[in-house]
């Protein structure tokens, strides 16, 4: 016969009715009456020219070609089943909102993570926003900064310590003479961070003469790698730039600012599998 002409439909009655050899458990398991699984095993039967079952008082029994024929089909139907469903799978997308302060810390991990997990997809959305209204904005979860505070996860503190690119750094390390000489790359309009920083400095305060101020501090640690100036930047942020000897470290003083990164949710989406699994990984990967 036709391949086209294969009742396919009726395979799963035949399936769940071998698995119970009864009628009644097998019309429940279908949601079928007995003469509808019935009709359809003797549909089959009559597609494949032999029986199926013999039918006794005690119940059903599988014919030799029954028997024979089982273990195929099993493993067919259920490949079909996987394949159904591998297709009407949709990946989890997660709405996320950051800061492009956080984009050197966030971004590798993002590449981290779907490898990891592939069924999950992150929309990102930067901003120069430090927070998230989630009554307005239609994210599912947000990177937020700013000074400690109960809501959401921490992701990590802001430890600010100057930086600079090793073309810039003398032999025999950076003297106050030279440290003056040089441009203070600021990561905000002002020069609250260097301030911050220098408070705690343990010899003569350099005047800084020389400045250039940008709007976040991924751009000002872009200018430091560049060989600009020498910038204050969070150590998380550029640890991987550290590692790998973009920038170095001239000084071993750091100071904590106070503020920190921190992950929040919206609290309706909570308990979704792919957010769920986001935030743990998100808050796990090194």
């Amino acid at each position: 016969m036709a391949r086209h002409n294969f009742p396919l439909n009726m395979v799963e009655a035949f399936l769940v009715t071998a698995r119970h050899l009864n009628l009644t458990h097998a019309a429940k398991e279908l949601c079928l009456t007995q003469g509808a699984v019935s009709r359809k095993i003797a549909a089959l039967e009559a597609w494949f020219g032999f029986t199926l079952f013999e039918r006794h008082a005690r119940g059903l029994y599988l014919t030799p070609q029954g028997s024979a024929l089982l273990p195929d089909l099993q493993n067919a139907f259920a490949k079909l089943c996987d394949v159904a469903q591998r297709a009407c799978h949709k990946p989890s997308v997660i709405r996320l909102k950051a800061p492009t302060c956080a984009m050197r810390w966030l971004v590798p991990k993002i590449i981290q993570l779907e490898h990891r997990a592939p069924e999950l997809q992150v929309a990102l959305t930067t901003t120069v926003e430090h927070g998230v209204n989630f009554k307005n904005e239609p994210y599912d979860a947000a990177i937020i900064f700013g000074p400690h505070g109960k809501a959401g996860s921490l992701l990590f503190e802001e430890i600010l310590t100057p930086v600079i690119c090793p073309s810039l750094l003398p032999e025999r390390g950076l003297s106050d003479e030279v440290l003056g000489r040089l441009t203070f790359l600021h990561p905000t309009r002002d020069r609250t961070d260097w301030s911050l920083w220098l408070a705690n400095y343990p010899a003569a305060k350099p005047v800084m003469t020389k400045n250039q101020h940008f709007d976040t501090m991924d751009l000002a640690i872009s200018a430091a790698i560049q060989g600009f100036g020498i910038a204050i930047a969070d150590e998380t942020l550029v640890a991987e730039d550290l590692r790998t000897g973009r920038l170095v470290r001239p000084f071993a003083h750091s100071v904590k600012t106070g503020a920190s990164y921190r992950l929040r949710v919206r609290d309706e989406n909570g308990n979704t599998p792919g957010l769920q699994a986001f935030c743990e990984s998100l808050l796990t990967l090194s």
